[in-house]
């Protein structure tokens, strides 16, 4: 069968190159290409439904990323052997794509749609996620689903001072800015990554260059539907109007709606009954012969109030709960809150509240991670909790979804940046918040609890760490805009940006962005940033009243710590047969012990509550792995006894001949009698063989002759 596959191809800065095919994979999907850059191949698809299913006032999309196993040669783990749910890091670059290409539809397409993106062949130095979005959106304009597109995503490091698009995976480790920039040719759109505490006119300069890249990847898809020929796209009706309705809604209740918007009210439970108080007194006023549309009255009043709140901002520069632009809700926060823990924190600011908890494990707990484009271990885990009852609501405790993925990830990324170095924290550090009371950015009330919780239990982190959440309100007629801080969560929905900024006194280490509309400058950018600055050392200021420093020591109860490095051939004398030697140490002092060979050396890990039982643990290893010296006397247990001598454990695992003649000063004619087996009796080691490395012990030596006997006792 032949295939007519057209071909476009994208050159970055450094040469390297992208390419893009469509034609000859998924022809029935109503959208299909190959992203290929060196040997990581992506294949996108994408399928609308052609009509919308009745009543849906919304666009169903839903934007799956699923790397194949066999894409990098491998079987996966588990029983089934197959690829299971998503994986965090899936549902994350799923959720990086969703976010860029969601406010590119048109706002009245309400049709089911699905985008499914497959990592098919994987390259370790070339990352998948940096085209995800590319190849998402490459799908879109070759099919004739509308689109106001295209847009594209790009990864942009700084690396040796220099940035880059797309850097190879291996090259990342030594990048100071490691960002992912989504958005069309005209603007940014989406913003996510993390940083060493660099400035923000550093990151401001990183999106920059970020979105020089995405307008190249852009105008190629253009060009790429040009060749295809899909430029007209399918017509569609998802929306019925009565304009003239709309308009009486309007002139009847704009104005009350604006007044509970400028009223200031600070409780958002109050605010909300009287926003509703307003459609509902409408509604029960109409005549009960009245043939209006019930949905459209309730979509037409959404907008109305989206409009009001919006211009009580612009033209009041108040917000609803009576706030400044720029003013932070009050803070407070507390430590030590839970006793059990190994380090607990309460922050709240305004109406959100986050409960964090520190836990301190040993590397058995470590999180194992076996995915297509990497198998390894991961020693700093954060998970964020975002139950119903934080906003209000009766829901179905169904694990944490997408959301809940995403906002964990954020504050990790910014608590990971201030951890001691691996080198110096033996610990699998598990942060787990819990969101008790949520209106307007928990993930940053995350990241202030976690740096709380961390200090409180003593992990040595460079410093606190906080965040904060801006807004954005503009009007592209008057050119008016508002940027905002700490936005609540109205001021999220109904707002343009949601820019959530991370960092500590000395610069950003981690963020994200998404914005709803096209066009947005840089020069609003910046300002948020500097306004995000101010809010974000304001916070660090409130928490600094809480704990400006780790404490001094961890909680009793937390594991301590104590590494032992040994030569890597005494490894197996610690562990001994089939483990033989450290389970009776461990169960012997309650301790726990962990072994593994790094720089050709072993390194010996003991934890252990109780000083006690730490002591006993650290004195049995370090017995084993002593080297024995001639001329040391030991305390050495009688293994067995052959008539030429017997057989001493003088140290643990490390056996010696105490020959007959050295027994006693008098000649021995046999043992029999002489020694038992069991017995602890203090030997001297006289020498060792070099040739065979064998042991030789005296007892005599350390006895008295006859003679000097006698002369002692008279």
């Amino acid at each position: 069968m032949s295939y007519n596959a057209i071909y476009k191809t994208i050159t970055l800065a450094d040469g390297r190159e992208i390419t893009i095919e469509t034609g000859r994979l998924a022809k029935q999907a109503d959208g299909a290409v190959v992203v290929k850059m060196g040997n990581t191949m992506l294949l996108a698809t994408v399928v609308s439904a052609k009509e919308a299913r009745e009543g849906t006032d919304f666009l169903p999309l839903s934007v799956d990323y699923q790397e194949k196993f066999a894409s990098s040669g491998k079987i996966p783990g588990g029983f089934l052997k197959r690829e299971a749910r998503l994986s965090d890091y899936e549902i994350l670059i799923s959720r990086l794509v969703d976010r860029v290409l969601r406010p590119m539809f048109p706002e009245d397409y309400h049709a089911e749609t699905q985008i499914l993106i497959s990592l098919i062949s994987a390259d370790t130095d070339i990352l998948p996620d940096a085209l995800a979005g590319l190849a998402a959106s490459a799908a879109l304009a070759v099919s004739d689903i509308p689109f106001n597109g295209p847009i594209s995503e790009v990864r942009v490091a700084r690396i040796d001072g220099q940035f880059v698009i797309n850097p190879l995976g291996s090259d990342l480790q030594r990048a100071d800015i490691d960002i992912m920039v989504g958005g069309s040719a005209d603007s940014v759109a989406m913003v996510e990554g993390e940083m060493n505490e660099v400035s923000e006119e550093e990151m401001l300069e990183a999106i920059r260059v970020a979105h020089e890249a995405i307008k190249l990847q852009c105008q190629a898809q253009v060009e790429l539907a040009q060749q295809v020929g899909k430029l007209q796209k399918r017509e569609y009706s998802h929306e019925t109007h009565d304009l003239e309705l709309k308009e009486r809604l309007r002139a009847e209740l704009y104005d009350k709606v604006y007044a509970v918007a400028k009223s200031g009210n600070n409780v958002k439970a109050e605010r909300k009954v009287a926003f509703r108080a307003i459609i509902d007194e409408y509604i029960a006023a109409l005549p009960e012969d009245h043939e209006l549309d019930l949905g459209l009255i309730k979509t037409y009043y959404h907008d109305i109030e989206k409009e009001a709140v919006r211009n009580v901002v612009l033209d009041e520069r108040v917000r609803l709960d009576g706030r400044k632009l720029d003013e932070i809700r009050p803070i407070w926060s507390e430590i030590n809150y839970l006793p059990s823990t190994h380090g607990s924190a309460i922050f709240t600011r305004g109406e959100t509240q986050s409960l964090t908890t520190v836990t301190l494990g040993t590397k058995l707990d470590e999180q194992m991670i076996d995915s297509a484009m990497f198998s390894g271990y991961n020693k700093f885990i954060l998970h964020y909790n975002f139950p119903a009852f934080s906003t209000g609501e009766v829901k179905p405790n169904r694990g944490p979804g997408r959301r809940e993925v995403g906002h964990g990830n954020l504050a990790m990324r910014a608590l990971r940046k201030v951890l001691p170095l691996e080198s110096e924290n033996p610990y699998t550090i598990r942060i787990v918040s819990d969101i008790l009371e949520s209106n307007g950015s928990s993930s940053m009330a995350t990241v202030c609890a976690g740096s709380l919780a961390l200090m409180d239990a003593g992990v040595k982190v460079k410093g606190g760490v906080s965040g904060i959440a801006m807004g954005l309100i503009t009007d592209k007629e008057s050119g008016k805009f508002a940027v905002l801080s700490d936005i609540l969560g109205d001021e999220d929905h109904l707002g343009d940006m949601d820019f959530k900024v991370a960092g500590t006194k000395d610069g950003i280490t981690a963020c994200q962005m998404d914005i709803k509309v096209q066009g947005l400058s840089f020069e609003v950018l910046g300002q948020a940033l500097a306004q995000a600055k101010a809010g974000r050392l304001h916070i660090l200021g409130e928490m600094g009243k809480t704990i400006a420093a780790p404490n001094a020591d961890f909680k009793p109860h937390t594991p301590r710590s104590y590494n032992i490095v040994i030569d890597k051939e005494f490894i197996g004398a610690i562990i001994g047969p089939g483990g033989k030697v450290v389970q009776q140490i461990q169960k012997d002092t309650g301790a726990t012990i962990v072994i593994e060979e790094k720089n050709d050396k072993g390194h010996v890990n003991i934890f252990a509550s109780d000083q006690a039982a730490m002591d006993q643990a650290v004195g049995k290893v370090k017995a084993i792995v002593s080297v024995p010296e001639i001329g040391e006397v030991y305390f050495g247990k009688v293994k067995s006894i052959q008539p030429y001598g017997a057989f001493v454990e003088f140290m643990p695992g490390k056996d010696g001949l105490l020959h007959i003649s050295e027994v006693k000063w008098e000649r021995l004619e046999s043992m029999d009698n002489v020694l038992e087996i069991g017995e602890e009796i203090k030997v001297k080691l006289v020498d060792i063989d070099k040739k065979t490395g064998k042991f030789k012990l005296s007892r005599k030596v350390l006895l008295p002759k006859a003679g000097e006997q006698a002369q002692t006792n008279s």
